[in-house]
């Protein structure tokens, strides 16, 4: 199935899909509230802000499979990502990215090797992959960038750029 298609839901609870954000590259992460690495939330919202306009935007997960990190509902995710960190880009329903509960999206997602060759598992929260939707294509995941690398390390930065110069 396309990355693109594939049924997903809104923190909300409503439905949606990455195809339908109407953006042209989008970088997906899993995200939690109480993790050490949660403070790249802001990180995440200077990308959203710096490249929003140029059919950029991020996609947040939460997921609470790494050490319980993320046990919210999806009201308090929604409070403490706006009033901590003032995300404006879109959040899903929490899921699941790992095992035999994995979400499809993710099923595709793991798929995609990293800068030293290996795909599979998602090691932690914050693992990042920049997809890039081209010409009416389903999505293609270009890169993929590991939990502990900064959303706004150059590599991360050159990879976006290159994506949206298409």
């Amino acid at each position: 199935m396309a990355l693109g298609d594939i049924a997903l839901r809104t923190l909300a609870g409503d439905p949606a899909t990455l195809g339908g954000l109407g953006r042209g590259t989008l970088l997906v992460v899993n995200v939690a509230s109480r993790c050490g690495l949660t403070p790249q939330y802001e990180g995440l919202e200077r990308l959203q802000e710096r490249y929003g306009d140029q059919g950029f935007s991020v996609a947040g997960f939460p997921c609470n499979q790494f050490a319980g990190q993320e046990p919210g509902t999806a009201e308090e995710i929604t409070t403490f990502c706006s009033t901590t960190y003032g995300v404006s880009f879109p959040l899903f329903e929490k899921i699941e990215v790992n095992g035999p509960g994995r979400h499809p999206l993710y099923a595709e997602l793991v798929q995609r090797p990293d800068a030293e060759g290996q795909a599979g598992d998602v090691q932690w929260n914050f693992e990042k992959f920049l997809v890039r939707f081209a010409d009416g294509a389903g999505g293609e995941v270009v890169a993929r960038f590991r939990p502990r690398t900064d959303p706004e390390a150059p590599e991360v930065i050159s990879a976006i750029e290159s994506a949206l110069a298409g």
